[in-house]
């Protein structure tokens, strides 16, 4: 090729590397000859109970219309959001999972010479996002694996338009508490866009973790983040949303794609909001798991950081690349993390109990080989 294209992109993307997703079964599968069915992949915060039974009633129901255009502007599932989270449809922006909703943010407000404040160890769509258009990433320095809010707050200059903050953060599962975000929102600059991730708030309950909507009329700087991906079981349609002021809503909705959620998706997505039967039962199983998976890596002597989300981080006190390799000989699928720079971890989604248990079998056996 006489061309070089990679020398023809732009700054930032020439430097980019490509975000890597958890291993898909198959992808594993005819990699090591392994049967798909006795794969366990525990690698993508995936929910393991499957879809929502109404979500799915719901797509079968939108089959026939295939041929048709999705709703461009998600009239139904804006509405039901905005009644269940107690803002107007104005408020509330749609995207093809809650990375639409981040990199429309980086779009609309961020550009060379501007710069994006997030933390060490946290969510890697951050830095993709904000280095794809040619703002600069301000990397903090985590605390104890999770956001240092004094530190990120230091590191706000006039350059500074946006500061990605994710709770409970991803890989690391750490979190803090409300009075923790109220002393945070209150002094950052109102010209400085706070991006709440709240991606895993559904499977906490009670006031464990700071509700970011209690912020939104206080602090029209604040936009949250969330997604039907995780605790509503729905990755593989794509649907996420930010809840924000009218005016930063006005502003997303101006560089969105149209057609952004699809019709399954949008259909899915209002019937999973009414299932709160399923949604319990997440939680419950999140629960379970993570006790399964806490006792089993306390009998093995090893070390995790406690997680709100529904995965775990542990650490193996060395280089865990071939851990995670004997894992996968065996058809189990982690999360290696060494690329947030946790390079002795794995990331381990919450499975079903029978999942969890062989996980932890496995991995007993990959440590006794030493």
């Amino acid at each position: 090729m006489s061309c070089d294209f990679l020398a023809l992109a732009q700054p930032g993307v020439q430097k980019l590397s490509p975000y890597v997703p958890g291993k898909p079964v198959d992808e594993l599968a005819r990699e090591l000859n392994l049967d798909p069915a006795g794969i366990v992949k525990l690698a993508s915060n995936e929910n393991p109970l499957g879809p929502s039974p109404k979500a799915l009633e719901a797509i079968r129901g939108e089959l026939a219309e295939l041929t048709r255009y999705p709703d461009g502007n998600g009239f139904e599932l804006k509405r039901r959001l905005a009644e269940r989270c107690g803002v107007s449809t104005a408020q509330v922006t749609l995207g093809n999972g809650s990375n639409d909703i981040l990199e429309l943010v980086a779009r609309a407000y961020l550009a060379p010479g501007l710069n994006a404040v997030f933390s060490e160890h946290a969510f890697a769509v951050y830095p993709i996002v904000t280095q794809a258009v040619g703002a600069q990433g301000k990397v903090v320095p985590a605390r104890d694996y999770g956001h240092d809010l004094e530190a990120m707050l230091a590191a706000i200059d006039e350059q500074t338009r946006v500061v990605f903050v994710a709770n409970p953060n991803n890989p690391t599962g750490t979190w803090f508490g409300p009075q923790t975000l109220a002393d945070f929102l209150a002094r950052v600059p109102e010209r400085v866009l706070v991006v709440l991730d709240e991606a895993y708030i559904e499977y906490a309950e009670g006031d464990e973790l700071p509700d970011g909507l209690d912020y939104l009329a206080q602090y029209p700087n604040l936009l949250v983040s969330r997604t039907f991906s995780k605790a509503y079981g729905l990755a593989g349609l794509r649907v996420g949303y930010g809840l924000s002021s009218v005016q930063v809503a006005d502003v997303l909705n101006r560089v969105r794609q149209p057609f952004n959620v699809n019709s399954l998706a949008l259909a899915a997505a209002c019937a999973a909001l009414d299932d709160a039967e399923y949604l319990a039962e997440s939680r419950r199983v999140n629960d379970a798991g993570m006790l399964q998976l806490e006792e089993g890596f306390r009998g093995l002597g090893l070390k995790w950081i406690p997680s709100k989300g529904n995965f775990i981080a542990v650490d193996f006190g060395r280089d865990a690349a071939p851990i995670n390799q004997a894992l996968l000989q065996a058809g189990v699928i982690v999360r290696p993390v060494a690329g947030y720079g946790m390079p002795t971890f794995l990331r381990v989604s919450i499975g079903t109990q029978a999942e969890n248990a062989r996980f932890l079998e496995v991995l007993r056996q990959v440590l006794a080989r030493g």
